[in-house]
């Protein structure tokens, strides 16, 4: 059930918004992964931050899809060495 939330979210370039632990999280998701011990995880940006976190599935509660706030991916550039 999860997954589906987060994959639509993802497709549509939705924010979330969920409980992790003891506090209220806004993310726009990315990315679907498994973890080092194969748990399932979401890696999200921090709402008005440039922080990108994981966050494991098994922790989060209460997700709500803001289908009315969409956002542009943000693509960090590396510069290069020359």
């Amino acid at each position: 059930m999860k997954t589906e939330i987060f994959r639509e979210a993802i497709k549509s370039r939705s924010k979330i918004r969920f409980y992790y632990g003891l506090y209220q999280w806004v993310v726009e998701p990315y990315y679907i992964s498994r973890d080092k011990n194969g748990n399932k995880v979401l890696y999200a940006k921090v709402s008005s931050s440039n922080e990108v976190k994981k966050f494991d599935f098994r922790k989060m509660a209460n997700i709500k899809v803001f289908r009315d706030y969409k956002f542009s991916p943000i693509i960090p550039i590396i510069p290069m060495a020359s």
